[in-house]
Order: C-alpha cells, then structure tokens, then sequence
C-alpha cells in the first residue's frame, strides 16, 4: 500500500551559510561557510583554509597541520546560536526548534534587533 506524505513543515537550513530560514537555492551569502567554524571555505577545506588547523612554520614553536582523523583543536562556532558545536549539530537550540516557527520567528526578531542596535553603536549613537 503507498501512502501520501505530509510536506516538511519545519524551517529550513541553508547549506550554503549555515543559517536556518532560507533554502539554499535562495541564499544571498557571496560565498559557502564552514559548519565547523563559520569560516569563508566549504568544510572539505576545513583543514587547508581555517587559520587554527592549518599548518603555520612561521610561529615558534612551528604549528603542524591537524592531521587527518584528528579532531580540530578548536572550539566549532555555530553561526546560529553561537554555541561551541557545529551549525548543522542536533545539540543547537535552532535544530531542536526547527518545527517551531514561533520560536523561530521570536529568535529572527532578537538577531533583527541586536544588528540594529550593534549599527547604531557602530555609527556613534545616530538613531536610524
């Protein structure tokens, strides 16, 4: 027997910047982020790219690059939630919500107007 399946209701994460509310078919980044650490590469080029994996002969003593099957020796930095995991990690509030359109919304909001306010701040208190 085959049965019809309900549309995905829940809010969608962009694979291109991380960031949930937008596909990845409908992004406006100017480039793919990394899930690990918000860095301006693809996660396959994690370890070449991200300044605290790859290797660095100028520093005394010398930084090796992070072996394979090594974990990173780094915190991961989720661009969501700022939390110490992975941006696609099912540990971050905005994975465990993503059905939740309310707590979405109210949390869209909060970063809406912590940006405004770090503009005004920026632009020495002008009221915009």
């Amino acid at each position: 027997m085959i049965r019809a399946t309900n549309m995905n209701p829940g809010i969608p994460q962009c694979h291109n910047c991380w960031k949930w509310g937008h596909s990845t078919f409908s992004c406006h980044a100017h480039g793919s982020r990394c899930q690990k650490c918000n860095g301006p590469h693809k996660l396959e080029h994690h370890r070449d790219l991200a300044w605290y994996c790859k290797a660095n002969l100028k520093l005394n003593p010398l930084r090796l690059k992070t072996a394979k099957g090594k974990l990173c020796p780094h915190n991961f930095k989720c661009v969501n939630c700022k939390g110490k995991h992975m941006a696609d990690d099912n540990k971050c509030p905005f994975w465990k919500h993503r059905f939740n359109r309310e707590w979405y919304s109210k949390k869209a909001q909060e970063a809406r107007e912590t940006r405004a306010n770090s503009t005004r701040l920026a632009m020495g208190g002008i009221k915009i």
